[in-house]
C-alpha cells in the first residue's frame, strides 16, 4: 500500500519524508515556494513519470522507516521550538557561510572568468542572493520570530495580524531567493564542474550545492509549516 499518492502536495511529502526532497530536486519539482499544489497539478507540462516517481519515493520511505528512522511530526512541535530549530540549523549556517563562500565565488571569477564566461553571471547572482538573504534574516530574527514567540504566549489578535502580514512578505522574499538559487544552478549546469577544474573551483561548487540544499529546506520549514500556523 502506498503512503504517498498524486493528491499529496510535494510539501506534504517532504514534511513527512525529508529525503523525498532529493527526488523532487532531480525532477526539478519545487517543494518549498510552490509546494502547496497537488503532485498531479505540479507535474502538468513537466516531462515527469509521476507514477515511477511516486513508486521510488514510497519504496525509499519504506526502507527509511524499516531502518529505524523516526519522522518528526512538526505539527506537534511548538512554534518556539521550530523557530529554534530553524535558527540553529539554517540561520546560523547562513551567517557562517555567506561571507567565506563569497570569497571563493570571487576568487574563481577573478582567476577563471576570462575563459569561463558564466562565472561573471554566477558572481552577480551570488552577491545579489547574499545581500537579499542577509536583510531577510535580520527581519525574521528581529521582528517576525519575536512576534511569533509573543503570540504563542498571548494569543493576541493584533499580534496575529502583524504576523500574517510579515509572513506574507517573507514568503514573497523566499520566492525571490528561490529564483536566485535556480539561476545559480542553471548558470553552473547544476553545479557540474568543467573539465580540469581546480580545487578552489571544486570547493566553490560543492559549497554552493550545500547552500542550495540547506536554503531550500529552510524555506520549506517556514513556508509550509511555520507560516501555515
Amino acid at each position: 500500500m502506498q503512503t504517498f499518492d498524486i493528491d499529496n502536495t510535494p510539501a506534504e511529502i517532504v514534511k513527512t519524508f525529508p529525503k523525498a526532497s532529493d527526488f523532487f530536486k532531480k525532477e526539478k519539482i519545487n517543494f518549498c515556494c510552490d509546494g502547496d499544489k497537488s503532485l498531479k497539478e505540479t507535474v502538468v507540462n513537466k516531462p515527469v513519470d509521476v507514477e515511477s516517481l511516486l513508486q521510488t519515493i514510497n519504496e525509499a520511505y519504506s526502507s527509511w522507516k524499516e531502518a529505524g528512522n523516526e519522522v518528526i511530526d512538526w505539527d506537534q512541535v511548538s512554534s518556539t521550538a521550530l523557530i529554534n530549530h530553524i535558527l540553529e540549523r539554517h540561520h546560523d549556517y547562513l551567517h557562517d557561510e555567506l561571507e567565506p563562500l563569497s570569497q571563493f565565488v570571487t576568487k574563481i571569477f577573478r582567476v577563471h572568468g576570462q575563459n569561463h564566461a558564466h562565472l561573471k553571471e554566477l558572481h552577480i547572482l551570488y552577491h545579489t542572493f547574499m545581500s537579499d538573504v542577509e536583510s531577510h534574516l535580520f527581519e525574521e530574527e528581529n521582528t517576525l520570530f519575536p512576534l511569533i514567540r509573543q503570540y504563542e504566549e498571548t494569543k493576541d489578535l493584533e499580534t496575529a495580524m502583524r504576523i500574517q502580514e510579515l509572513s506574507q512578505r517573507m514568503e514573497e522574499e523566499h520566492q525571490l531567493i528561490g529564483d536566485l538559487l535556480k539561476e545559480m544552478s542553471d548558470a553552473t549546469n547544476g553545479f557540474v564542474l568543467p573539465v580540469g577544474a581546480c580545487n578552489s573551483y571544486r570547493i566553490t561548487y560543492a559549497r554552493l550545492a550545500e547552500l542550495e540544499a540547506n536554503t531550500v529546506e529552510h524555506i520549506h520549514l517556514e513556508n509550509n509549516i511555520l507560516f501555515r500556523r
